[in-house]
């Protein structure tokens, strides 16, 4: 089942995150098991963003997060934001 993983931060350097996605993306690409990737900013709060992430299923998505790139992107991140990430982990039980 369709597995989305909701990744929850605060920045107010999104640009060095934006270079952090890209260089991830590059360096996952033909790894990453992901099947759709969306980056979203809070209208009420421009520091604040969502990355919607989706799997084909749970194992997949630790797969990903398991590659060492994954954990190397995040570990940076991390330096980025005002804030602990916060990641939610989501099983699709309905989609129309």
């Amino acid at each position: 089942m369709t597995f989305i993983q909701l990744v929850d931060y605060e920045t107010m350097r999104y640009g060095e995150v934006n270079r952090l996605f890209d260089e991830w993306l590059r360096a996952t690409q033909g790894k990453r098991t992901t099947t759709d990737l969306m980056q979203c900013q809070d209208r009420d709060n421009p520091n604040h963003f969502v990355e919607i992430v989706e799997f084909p299923d749970y194992n997949t998505a630790m797969r990903n997060s398991d590659l060492l790139e994954t954990k190397q992107i995040a570990e940076r991140m991390s330096q980025l934001c005002s804030r602990p990430t916060r990641y939610v982990n989501l099983e699709v039980i309905r989609h129309e």
